[in-house]
């Protein structure tokens, strides 16, 4: 018997309903970042940047059939810390890759755990040159290091002020901040500016001031600095009620909103060099920093690489065919080129280091702008 085009209609209705639902594979990503300790101000921003990034890649519709799910964990800005976390998401959690960890320090204690287990990791915030991408293949680099950032940023600096004379001052037990001061003072020496002098501290210092008059009896033009951002706010605040009244340029570490609530009016006019132009028009820079300010962030630099460190890996997916195997990102990776980011068209140089255009900034109005 012919059943009645009603009936006919249920059955239907109900084969569909009793179909599962097409596949969506889970791919575990590791995001390993400063949200405690001395560099957590760094962490905050690469936690909210990454966040932002799962968020619009799954919606987006990029990665058809696939969901990323990022796995956070803290490193407490502890090298043994970073090891441990590290070590639990590869062996445990099983996270297809990595990003991270905050500072470069870390990454050289923790990395090489990555290395021994096959599994990619994407530096976003890690500056030292010559050094990360080389502890093995599995080793990536989304952040400009030091050596690609200040050289320029001194030369523009010293184009537009004119300083013939610098005075250093660095901690010297900190890989970044070590990096950093190398990378400067080789820069000063090439561009013929005199160094008058140099003076050191240690991550854990607060009070600069010795260092500070001995540097300023110097009469230097210009003072850089190389330190993170806990001991650059209390730097450039110390330096100008010294009665230091020259320019400041700092590395990497005082690109964070931070040191600006830190140093507070001695922020004023500080200097340097970022891998990040706030002020891009690139309508994705545009969109990431509204999306940012949405959720309730003013994005730093460090939000911007851990947003781009994000994207790199979901494009790698895709390049390998929309397959998320430890060794198919890797390979992935390796066809990375123009991608847009909030960096500028981001690209893979040929030793897994990062390359993308770099610019200057300087406080003023208590904000960040470019250097024009």
């Amino acid at each position: 018997m012919r059943l009645p085009l009603h009936s006919l209609a249920v059955a239907a209705i109900a084969l569909l309903a009793a179909r599962p639902a097409a596949a969506t594979e889970t791919i575990k990503i590791g995001a390993v970042f400063s949200l405690t300790g001395n560099a957590a101000a760094y962490g905050a921003q690469q936690r909210a940047g990454v966040q932002l990034a799962a968020d619009e890649i799954n919606k987006s519709g990029k990665l058809p059939g696939i969901t990323l799910e990022v796995v956070l964990e803290d490193d407490g800005t502890s090298p043994q810390q970073g090891i441990s976390v590290f070590d639990r998401l590869i062996n445990m959690t099983k996270v297809s890759a990595l990003i991270g960890p905050t500072l470069s320090t870390l990454a050289e204690a923790a990395d090489p755990r990555a290395q021994a287990q096959r599994t990619p990791v994407v530096a976003v915030s890690n500056t030292k040159p010559n050094a990360i991408t080389t502890i093995g293949d599995y080793i990536w680099r989304v952040s400009l290091t030091e050596a690609q950032v200040i050289p320029s940023a001194i030369e523009i600096a010293r184009r537009k002020l004119g300083f013939k004379t610098a005075a250093l001052l660095y901690g010297n037990d900190d890989a970044f901040t070590k990096a950093g001061f190398d990378v400067m003072k080789s820069s000063l020496e090439k561009s013929g500016v005199q160094i008058l002098g140099i003076q050191t501290f240690a991550t854990k210092d607060r009070d600069f001031n010795a260092q500070l008059t001995a540097l300023k009896n110097l009469k230097p033009d210009v003072l850089l600095v190389s330190a993170l951002v806990e001991q650059a706010g209390s730097i450039a605040l110390q330096a100008r009620q010294l009665g230091y009244t020259g320019p400041i340029m700092g590395g990497n570490g005082f690109n964070s909103t931070k040191f600006i609530q830190l140093a507070g009016p001695a922020a004023e006019g500080v200097l340097v060099g970022t891998a990040w132009n706030r002020a891009s028009t690139d309508p994705v820079n545009v969109a990431f920093i509204a999306a940012m300010k949405a959720r309730g962030t003013d994005p730093d630099q460090f939000a911007a690489q851990a947003y781009t460190g994000l994207l790199v890996v979901a494009d790698a997916i895709q390049q390998a065919g929309m397959k998320g195997g430890r060794d198919d990102i890797k390979a992935g990776f390796a066809k990375v080129k123009d991608l847009p980011t909030p960096l500028g068209k981001f690209s893979f140089l040929p030793s897994r280091d990062g390359n993308h255009p770099a610019a200057v900034q300087i406080v003023k109005g208590g904000k960040f702008e470019i250097l024009q």
